[in-house]
């Protein structure tokens, strides 16, 4: 299968702190890009919902706040360490700014009107 997505991807692994409408919680990001991040989160937050994720750059030791909006919500099981199941919860984040930085974002980018939006039950 081709990879739709154009954007560099890093698999890093770090902690963030998230903050929306629903209340504050903490989770992993994972799957970084220049347009977004995947967080592994208990309870992702509603998919539309407007929240700020801030990390500490491991570069300069600065804290960086992004402003995102929830595009897609995962839930997976699987086979773990044994005959074990583990599961991940998380939720798919695209950057609209940087905490006061319009990024130009706010519409669908061009790219993403053609890919429908993924609503997972």
């Amino acid at each position: 299968m081709k990879e739709r997505r154009s954007a560099i991807r890093f698999d890093k692994a770090f902690t963030v702190y998230l903050s929306g409408e629903e209340g504050m919680t903490r989770g992993i990001a994972r799957n970084i890009s220049d347009g977004g991040m995947f967080i592994e989160t208990r309870e992702p937050y509603r998919l539309g919902t407007r929240i700020k994720v801030t990390f500490v750059s491991a570069d300069t030791n600065t804290e960086i706040t992004m402003v995102g909006d929830v595009r897609y919500q995962c839930f997976l099981s699987y086979g773990g360490e044994g005959d074990g199941e583990s599961q991940l919860r998380g939720m798919g984040v695209r950057f609209v700014e940087v905490e006061g930085k319009d990024l130009g974002l706010g519409a669908p980018l061009a790219r993403d009107a053609a890919v429908p939006e993924r609503v997972l039950h």
